[in-house]
């Protein structure tokens, strides 16, 4: 299932970023002949909330985010498994609230309208809750790869030696 997960992950990132470039070339290219596009930049800008949940989401489950380990490094595996099993759940309990609390924030947004697109601004709001989520399944799922592979030394956020390929290679066919 991760596999699946991060190819899914993968494609609508690329997606996200392709449409986004389109969207900000042709408002500039219209914009240059005098004929702005106003709701495409709103449309860039509602789809760059996602791509960057998404993109965090990635990084998470490949364990790409930056972390400094100096001073964790010298301890033994099984402590290091244990402080980043609490920060996980550290970092759980605060992604749920923030689900909770951007869920609030889309409900009071449903009637208001994003910019000039004419789209309800809850398309937006929504990002956070859904990013949370996506992000802390991530989490689980590298907390459970860690546990359950406490003999080859993976860590849930730390890239080790038993963790240096990416879930989905870009161009490779499958």
């Amino acid at each position: 299932m991760p596999g699946f997960l991060a190819k899914i992950e993968y494609v609508a990132g690329a997606t996200l970023l392709a449409v986004i470039t389109f969207l900000v070339f042709i408002a500039a290219t219209m914009r240059f002949f005098g004929h702005p596009l106003i709701w495409s930049v709103d449309l860039a800008q509602l789809l760059f909330i996602w791509l960057c949940f998404i993109g965090a989401t990635r990084a998470m489950r490949e364990r790409g985010h930056l972390g400094v380990d100096f001073l964790v490094r010298p301890f033994p595996h099984r402590y290091r498994l244990a402080l980043e099993t609490a920060l996980a759940a550290l970092f759980l309990a605060f992604l749920m609230l923030l689900a909770y609390e951007g869920y609030k924030l889309t409900m009071l947004n449903k009637e208001r309208q994003f910019g000039d697109s004419g789209l309800s601004y809850a398309w937006v709001t929504i990002a956070v809750p859904a990013g949370c989520v996506m992000l802390s399944i991530s989490i689980l799922g590298n907390l459970w790869q860690a546990w359950r592979n406490v003999k080859d030394g993976t860590l849930v956020f730390t890239r080790t030696a038993a963790y240096d390929e990416p879930v989905v290679h870009a161009g490779a066919a499958e």
